[in-house]
This record gives structure tokens, C-alpha cells and sequence, in this order.
């Protein structure tokens, strides 16, 4: 049995190896906060989401898989929930049958199977139950599959027959053992047989009759005897024992599965619920190739400062179509960085299969999201900040990908306007060669002109609002870059004065 709910025809790998660069990416887009919101305290579900955010997928088939599963998510919470935690409850009640888990005799191997396989037969009974009742409920491929997949497996039929087999193997009348004769008259082709099931004739009790079988009692005290038997017994059992562990650990690895691909849907419907409480707006975008290099979006906004804020926080529009190089010039605390964050974020959410933060997005999919922000200073002096953001941007080019999008903030602010911007200027062109997408934050006057300049560019230029009296709107519009940061307006705020 298998869940699919992540991938039409695979299961998700919640273990695999997270790309370069990630821990760079987090911080930057402080995407702690959205996973602690997705989490909701539970360090399980936090791992999945991690791994499906920066583990994304370049497929747009399957995104829209996934956000056809979520929508059946947000319609039936419930239900989700409830199947979720049956997986669950079966795994931690495995877990609390430990006797036998590390032996190697048959006996406790299959005592331990099949109690666990009772317990695991009462939680597909409630699953099927489920099932039952609210699979019409769902319209999604995964949930109909999924649905479809339990009716004809977890059938009464199937249920009858696991029960019949779960009570013989308790082998109330003994067990029933055939075995030949080999070389050296030792013992060879055992097999365990269906115990007869009627009960014994007067003449067999009485002994007269049918003497082709023998009976041989063992004396209490015959030790030897007796680890004969034992022997005996275990040879008999073996490969029914061998059978029942390899059957629980399949329905076992089910549960697993189905927790785990449920885990990032129950963690899309924390974080929905949590900005849906804020009053924030949530749509699922419109995934396109990565040849199309797009990116329009209504009411793009951060979520992570919303649930920090634990406010509503005010939202942009951008269109960015055939425009492979964004340039963000403006105000101080105009809102350029937190623009930024929402666009990295809304790339993660849409390649994981969420909703994203916006009333409206299509984007183009991409192999691989980047951050290159400026760092404080190295408190070790090894090296400058230059040398540092130099190494960082040098690491990044080394794994960057055509039709990736690497977010630039300050980048080599660290040193003087026209060295600063002739690096920046020859690097974004590089990258432009490269076929990478590029959104850039930054104060370098002349960069940002050099590339206004330049039609050639074909470059977007985005300007932090700044109104008459000096407050921020937070907002940004298309705009020529200017000399000035406005940075008088912080002065006059923190020490006063006209």
C-alpha cells in the first residue's frame, strides 16, 4: 500500500539531502517562522516542512498535484487530521510492544508480529471506516486514489481472512509440524500444517484404531529432550514467523509513509489557519516552465513578518515578465528587504505545493533559490567584508543553476560606490549570461544607473515609496533609481530635530 498524496507515482523522500547553500537561505528569509507556524510544536512535522520547502520540486504537474490535495485539505481539516493521527497512534503503539523486537528465536519474533499486526489490523479497520464515510468528500487525484486504493485492499474479505490467520497463529491445539528424513537421519523439509479442525474421535482418545501416527511424551526433567522439541517447534514456526514480521513491517512502512506525506499538509493548514486568524490573504499561484522566467503577482507580501508581527503587514504588486534582472532602490526602511524575503518565500511555498503569501502569483518554477545578503563584521579578523561577501558569491556560482533565483541585498556595499558597483555590475552580468534570474537591493547609486542606462539590460526597476513629510508606505513602484537613500529621515527620527 502506498499513500501517493505527494507524488503521482512516488512516495516522498522526507530524508534527502538538502541543497547547498540552505542554511544561508533560512536565515535570510527567517524561514524559522514560518516553520515554527507550520510545526505548531511538533518537531516531526517541522522536519517535513523544512524538507519539502527547500526540497522543492521544478515539476508544475506536481505541484498542482499537491495544491489539489491541499485544497481537499482546507475543505476537510477534519477528516485530514483524523487520519493523520490513526497513522500516528499506530506507530507509537508498535513502538510500546518491545518484547521480542531484538530476539532471534522464531517464538517471540511471531508472538510480537502478531500482536502488533492485531493492532495494526484495529487501526486499518477505523482507516477503512473513514474511508467509508468521507471519501466522497474529497475531489483531488491523490485523496481519490488514495480513497480508492484503501476500499480495495482493506476489503471484509481481506479483514476475515487476516483475523482467521491472526487466531490459528495462536495455536491453541498445538502445532503442526511435517518434517523428513535427510542424511543422517536428521531432519529436513519442515513445514508448519493447518492444524485439523475437528475434534478427536472416541477411538482416537481411547487409542485403538488408525496407529499410523506415534506419540512420544517427554519426561519433565529430560532437558535434553526437550530442547529437542523446542528445537523442533521453532524449525516449524520459522518461516510463518519470518512471514509475519516482513507483513507487519510492510503495513508499518505504510503508516510511516502516510504520516509523513500528511505532516506537510497538516503543517499548510497551521500556517493557513495562523495567517487566515491575521487577516492575511492566501492563493495558490499558477506554476509555469522554467523557459517562461516569470513572475506577476497581486498583494505579494512576507508571511514570516506577519507571524512575527502577528499583524497584518501591507502588500505589493510586481510583474516581472521578461524582465530577468530586478533592480530595488529607495528609501531607508522603505520595505525593500522585506520584498525581497517575500519573493523568496513565495518561490519556496510554490515549488513545496502551498499556497503563498499574495491574492494572486504565476511564476515560473526554477531549480534552486539563492541568498547572498550582507553579513556583519568577522569578529575572528580573518578576513574583510569584501573578501567574505567575495567568497560567499564565489561558493554561490559555484552551485547556481540556469533558471535559478539568487536574491542579492547590499551585496558589496563593503567597500566604495565605484568599486562596489563595477563588481556587482560584473557579476549580475555573468549571471544574466548564465540564464539565472537576479533581484537586487542596493544603494550602489551607480550600479543601479549603469543598468537604467543600459537597455540592453532589460532590467525592472522597483523604488521604495517614500511620501513628502518622509513616511514609508512600505510600498514599491516602478521608478528611476535616485541619488539618495532618504537616509536624513532616520537621523531626524532617532535624534530629533528638523
Amino acid at each position: 500500500m502506498k499513500a501517493y498524496l505527494m507524488h503521482a507515482d512516488r512516495d516522498f523522500d522526507a530524508g534527502q539531502e538538502f541543497p547547498p547553500g540552505v542554511e544561508a537561505l533560512a536565515s535570510d528569509l527567517e524561514l524559522n517562522t514560518l516553520l515554527n507556524a507550520m510545526a505548531d510544536g511538533d518537531e516531526f512535522l517541522r522536519d517535513v516542512a523544512s524538507t519539502a520547502l527547500v526540497c522543492g520540486v521544478t515539476d508544475p504537474e506536481t505541484i498542482t498535484y499537491r495544491q489539489q490535495v491541499l485544497r481537499d485539505c482546507l475543505a476537510q481539516p477534519a477528516v485530514v487530521r483524523d487520519i493523520y493521527e490513526i497513522a500516528v497512534r499506530a506507530i507509537l503503539a508498535e513502538k510500546r510492544i518491545w518484547w521480542g523486537l531484538m530476539a532471534k528465536d522464531p517464538e517471540p519474533i511471531l508472538r510480537r508480529s502478531a500482536q502488533v499486526l492485531q493492532l495494526f489490523v484495529t487501526a486499518l479497520k477505523v482507516l477503512r471506516r473513514v474511508t467509508d464515510t468521507h471519501a466522497g468528500e474529497f475531489g483531488s487525484p491523490g485523496f481519490r486514489r488514495f480513497f480508492a486504493m484503501i476500499a480495495e485492499e482493506l476489503s471484509d474479505d481481506y479483514f476475515g481472512i487476516v483475523d482467521s490467520h491472526l487466531k490459528r497463529l495462536k495455536f491453541a491445539g498445538g502445532v503442526l509440524v511435517s518434517a523428513g528424513l535427510g542424511e543422517g537421519n536428521a531432519g529436513t523439509g519442515y513445514v508448519l500444517r493447518t492444524p485439523r479442525d475437528r475434534r478427536r474421535g472416541l477411538a482416537e482418545v481411547i487409542g485403538v484404531g488408525n496407529r499410523s501416527a506415534y506419540t512420544i511424551t517427554i519426561s519433565d526433567r529430560d532437558e535434553a529432550g526437550h530442547a529437542a522439541l523446542s528445537d523442533l517447534h521453532g524449525r516449524g514456526i520459522n518461516h510463518v514467523a519470518n512471514a509475519l514480521a516482513q507483513s507487519v513491517d510492510h503495513i508499518l512502512s505504510f503508516f510511516r509513509l502516510l504520516r509523513t506525506e500528511l505532516a506537510f499538509y497538516i503543517g499548510a493548514l497551521n500556517a493557513h489557519g495562523r495567517l487566515a486568524d491575521l487577516g492575511e490573504p492566501a492563493c495558490f499561484p499558477v506554476p509555469v516552465p522554467q523557459a517562461e522566467a516569470a513572475l506577476q503577482a497581486t498583494g505579494l507580501y512576507d508571511p514570516c513578518l506577519a507571524l512575527a508581527a502577528e499583524t497584518a503587514v501591507v502588500g505589493n504588486d510586481v510583474d516581472t515578465d521578461g524582465r530577468p534582472l530586478v533592480i530595488i532602490t529607495g528609501a531607508n526602511q522603505g520595505g525593500k528587504s522585506t520584498f525581497l524575503r517575500s519573493v523568496g518565500l513565495a518561490q519556496l511555498m510554490m515549488q513545496s505545493g502551498m499556497f503563498v503569501a499574495a491574492t494572486a502569483l504565476r511564476a515560473s518554477v526554477g531549480p534552486g533559490v539563492f541568498t547572498h545578503y550582507k553579513r556583519e563584521e568577522d569578529a575572528t579578523m580573518t578576513s574583510g567584508k569584501l573578501d567574505e561577501e567575495l567568497a560567499r558569491m564565489s561558493d554561490i556560482t559555484g552551485h547556481i543553476t540556469p533558471g535559478s533565483l539568487l536574491l542579492c541585498n547590499e551585496s558589496f556595499a563593503s567597500t566604495n560606490e565605484r568599486e562596489g558597483s563595477q563588481i556587482a555590475r560584473e557579476i549580475v552580468r555573468a549571471l544574466l549570461g548564465a540564464r539565472i534570474r537576479v533581484f537586487f537591493v542596493t544603494h550602489l547609486h551607480d550600479l543601479a544607473r549603469g543598468f537604467y542606462a543600459d537597455p540592453t539590460s532589460h532590467a525592472l526597476f522597483l523604488r521604495a515609496q517614500r511620501q513628502p513629510d518622509g513616511r514609508r508606505t512600505f510600498r514599491l513602484a516602478e521608478g528611476e533609481p535616485l541619488p539618495t537613500s532618504h537616509g536624513q529621515d532616520v537621523y531626524q527620527e532617532v535624534f530629533g530635530g528638523p
